[in-house]
């Protein structure tokens, strides 16, 4: 296994949970497979399949999700093909003459296309496993349920003796249940691995306005240069018009919606898995054919309508384990809409809790990372330090007053105000609704006129999760006082609230104020030099002056590894144009960061380094050593 795992993958050892469960799909048996986007659930089925006699049938939903995994498989010298629409019949005969003759050791295809042919191929080739990646869509709890999966189950009544594989990044008990019962495995074991993605920095900014959103997108883009990002929204129209209003200020960026025809969205795709496409604006119909791996950031610039949706979204983002940034927007008119879908729903009750839960999520005062992983039925012990609530614990303070101002212009309208109105009432503005309803005469107009229009906005969205005040969805959204918010005005009770911190609207820097302070005390102070600083003192150096490793490459500093990133970079892309594949197939940006790291000028050197294998070495090698050797000189 180990052998297979260096000669094809590259990689030196296995990660959590993956030969216990290639040893168990070896010994013939079913499982259902949890483990998080970018956590190598590939493998777990693409080894059994190289140490096994027949074809391993991968069931997939997207053509361009199969296109991915058969690119990447060959590139690593794997036999694999994807039996699809989009091939024409020569080519669907030619793959399937291969299948049959034992040639090809992995077949992507889609649910539809199993069925029809259950009586011919699946009959005439050997089979050594199914495995069903994304097995979420088979449920009716799933998230991205595909009616055409729920087929599947009649896999094990056609092929008894084949072992079955369910694979899934997201799915919540109802949901396992729901696979498990649909798939018919036979004693299955479930394995669970850790959701826990500790290189995806977990931030919520709240309130902010659409052109707020607009500049502080704009500003993070433009602070991450050549990084790819997707930024997730509500609606097909609020991905064309965030597109239109990044263009305008020099952003490269696209739009993709389900609305757009099929070439369009190959178009969109193509451009931006082939890294000329920086963003991409899109509804959650983008993502899940996605095998990018150096997406850097996700934004989300509404609310997703539960955790299970949410953490797939983010979860697109770092999949090759370098530090990534995950950015959610969150607002009362986005709950607002999310409410009544739920509501209008044909499973009213589940998806209302969902929503619940993500509300929770981005209401916290404590380490988001904890929540995530306790929806997944994680607990963990300690806090993540990766997400804005670690990085800036909120403050409390005594807010009763403010809160019993809300409250009483909440009463003093009947309990007929929605809370955009309630803010102009505080704030003392005399808006059309507020002037036509004579509610500027009352005596709460004005009275929350020093503090700022999103602050006030905080501080309700902080009373709604206190339980201070409720939404009546059915009633035009308008506010209503709860008895325990009554216990808070009428003074028989203390509200405590969260401060607004500033902090919180610089998570779009590259730094924050502690971090620069840690930056700029620690510079110069000689006695505190990291290891490999310390030991650089005593190296020698190469006939350029520079600094240089035990093994002989330099010690580059930050600019100039970043400068040799760029171009190794650059060389990616360029064997990607002539190979025609995404530039992240030939080879990650994490194995890039570490050939920059380790600068290895030998082909064996090169070998060596983890995540590329044998295949790889022979066929890349000699060109990126030769480009590390022009750049050290």
């Amino acid at each position: 296994m180990l052998e297979l795992l260096k000669k094809h993958f590259g990689y030196d050892s296995f990660r959590p949970m993956q030969q216990e469960i290639i040893e168990h799909i070896l010994a013939h048996r079913d499982a259902l497979v949890l483990m998080p986007t970018g956590g190598g659930k590939s493998i777990c089925y693409q080894l059994p399949a190289l140490m096994s006699k027949g074809v391993t049938v991968v069931v997939s939903p997207l053509i361009s999700l199969m296109r991915d995994q058969v690119e990447a498989l060959r590139a690593n010298n794997i036999p694999a093909a994807a039996l699809n629409s989009n091939n024409n019949e020569t080519s669907n005969a030619i793959i399937r003459r291969e299948c049959v003759e034992g040639r090809i050791k992995l077949l992507y295809i889609s649910p539809e296309r199993l069925m029809l042919e259950g009586d011919g191929l699946l009959r005439d080739m050997q089979i050594a496993l199914f495995a069903i990646d994304e097995a979420h869509c088979i449920s009716q709890w799933g998230h991205d349920f595909r009616p055409e999966y729920t087929q599947l189950g009649q896999l094990r009544e056609q092929f008894p003796e084949i072992p079955m594989v369910a694979l899934t990044a997201t799915a919540d008990k109802v949901t396992r249940e729901d696979i498990l019962k649909q798939l018919k495995l036979k004693d299955p074991r479930i394995f669970i691995s850790s959701f826990d993605r500790p290189n995806l920095s977990l931030n919520v900014l709240r309130g902010y306005t659409r052109k707020e959103k607009t500049k502080a997108i704009a500003d993070f883009i433009t602070q991450r240069p050549n990084r790819s990002g997707i930024i997730y929204c509500q609606s097909r129209k609020g991905t064309e018009e965030l597109t239109a209003k990044l263009h305008q200020l020099g952003i490269l960026v696209d739009y993709y919606h389900a609305g757009l025809s099929a070439q369009e969205r190959n178009r969109v795709q193509d451009e931006f898995i082939n890294d000329r496409l920086q963003v991409v604006c899109a509804t959650i119909a983008f993502g899940m054919g996605i095998d990018k791996s150096n997406v850097r950031w996700v934004i989300h610039y509404n609310l997703p309508k539960s955790i299970e949706s949410f953490y797939q979204e983010i979860g697109r983002a770092g999949r090759d384990g370098e530090p990534s940034e995950t950015l959610l927007f969150y607002s009362l008119e986005d709950l607002i809409v999310l409410q009544k879908f739920a509501e209008e729903s044909g499973q009213a009750e589940i998806n209302k809790e969902r929503l619940d839960r993500m509300k929770e999520y981005a209401e916290a005062s404590i380490c988001r990372r904890r929540i995530l992983l306790s929806y997944f039925g994680e607990n963990s012990d300690h806090d993540c330090q990766n997400c804005d609530i670690c990085r800036n614990p909120p403050q409390r303070f005594d807010g009763t007053l403010l809160v019993q101002k809300a409250l009483s212009g909440i009463m003093r309208c009947e309990q007929q105000i929605t809370m955009h109105v309630l803010i102009d009432l505080l704030r003392g503005t005399l808006s059309n609704e507020i002037a036509s309803h004579g509610y500027h005469r009352l005596k709460t107009f004005g009275v929350g006129r020093d503090i700022p229009g999103r602050d006030w906005k905080d501080f309700l969205l902080q009373m709604l999760q206190l339980g201070y005040i409720e939404i009546a969805y059915n009633e035009k959204n308008h506010l209503k006082v709860t008895p325990q918010g009554r216990e808070v005005l009428f003074g028989r009770s203390i509200a405590q609230l969260s401060t607004i911190q500033p902090e919180e609207e610089k998570v779009v820097k590259k730094r924050t104020k502690k971090e620069t302070k840690r930056a700029t005390e620690t510079k110069g102070t000689k006695e505190r030099e990291s290891p490999m600083e310390e030991l650089s003192l005593r190296r020698p150096k190469n006939r350029k002056g520079r600094l240089t490793l035990f093994g002989g490459a330099p010690l580059l500093d930050k600019q100039e590894s970043e400068q040799l990133f760029e171009e190794l970079r650059a060389l990616r892309r360029l064997i990607a144009e002539e190979e025609l594949v995404p530039p992240y197939v030939v080879m990650s940006d994490k194995v890039l960061h570490q050939l920059c790291n380790y600068r290895p000028t030998t082909i064996e050197a090169f070998g060596e380094i983890n995540g590329i294998g044998e295949y790889k070495k022979k066929k890349y090698g000699e060109r990126f050593t030769q480009a590390i050797k022009r750049f050290i000189g």
